[in-house]
């Protein structure tokens, strides 16, 4: 019984390796600028299918009042750069709930607690992000 329980917690950390999600440390834009945070359209319930779909980047030291309407209520998994940390709101003009991200993945935003009821997903209206 060890032995399986031993080679099913090996499998589950192979798993986690093939992520389609940017380690922190690597965020960095198409001409090599450092990204501050990284916020994915597409979550999954299997952390390797997490991070998909389409991303918009938040670069150091940028603050972001009013979310792009196209990405409004629409991130649900992110990634935050080595030594930075991202500041999100769940209502435009920085109103409404507020959570602190820092460096590390979130495969889910939907495991994410926002007040006694409610989670993070697709709930991301403002940000703001320092390095």
């Amino acid at each position: 019984m060890k032995v399986v329980f031993a080679l099913l917690l090996c499998a589950l950390c192979f798993l986690g390796l093939d992520a389609q999600c940017p380690e922190p440390n690597t965020l960095k834009d198409f001409e090599g600028n450092k990204i501050c945070a990284r916020m994915f359209e597409h979550s999954n319930y299997y952390y390797e299918q997490s991070c998909g779909g389409e991303y918009i980047d938040a670069y150091p030291n940028e603050d972001v009042p009013i979310i792009p309407s196209s990405w409004n209520n629409r991130i649900s998994s992110l990634v935050v750069n080595k030594l930075c940390s991202l500041t999100v709101w769940s209502r435009t003009k920085k109103n409404g709930k507020k959570k602190k991200f820092s460096s590390g993945i979130v495969y889910r935003l939907k495991d994410v607690q926002q007040g006694l009821f409610g989670n993070w997903d697709n709930d991301i209206s403002a940000y703001y992000c320092v390095c």
